[in-house]
């Protein structure tokens, strides 16, 4: 079931007692994520939000393809958004491809070149831009899947049994 539009849509991330809603999205931030998700999609990608890495860091969007190859999409909400968060080159590591999206009024100039780059608003989007192909080791790439797996699994979990604590489960990831 999906919102109408302009509503929040309840994300479970499956980190405690209950299905949680990341609410540290501003709207227009979530809205550029559903245009991300939908272009994705059309692109053959499946996509979940605020994907948990290994670093430590929490990607805003991580595809993956049905080749299971790994797309991370660093969402860009405003100019301050953007020179405000440098923790960007962090994600390379953990994808073969890279993106920045951001709302078709953003200052595009401002973005660096050899990063892949998404417009979207909550209607869809494109890719204005492809990333440079960034290739990840075998043994990283099976974390990767693993991680995204159970990710997913958890979350869709949460939502056929909100009472259940998944905390437990993905403890470790």
């Amino acid at each position: 079931m999906s919102p109408a539009d302009g509503q929040r849509m309840t994300i479970p991330l499956g980190f405690g007692k209950d299905p949680l809603v990341d609410g540290r999205q501003s709207t227009a931030a979530s809205q550029i994520a559903r245009g991300v998700g939908r272009v994705l999609a059309s692109l053959g990608l499946a996509s979940i939000p605020e994907l948990p890495l290994p670093n430590g860091r929490r990607a805003d969007v991580v595809a993956m393809s049905g080749k299971g190859e790994f797309w991370i999409v660093e969402i860009k909400s405003c100019v301050e958004d953007f020179r405000a968060d440098q923790k960007w080159p962090e994600y390379w590591d953990f994808c073969d491809r890279f993106f920045f999206a951001v709302d078709p009024a953003f200052p595009r100039e401002l973005l660096p070149e050899d990063v892949g780059l998404i417009v979207a608003d909550r209607y869809g989007g494109e890719v204005v831009r492809p990333s440079m192909d960034l290739r990840m080791p075998a043994p990283r790439r099976r974390a990767m899947t693993l991680r995204f797996g159970r990710a997913a699994a958890a979350r869709l979990q949460a939502l056929a049994d909100p009472a259940l604590n998944l905390g437990t489960l993905l403890r470790g990831d």
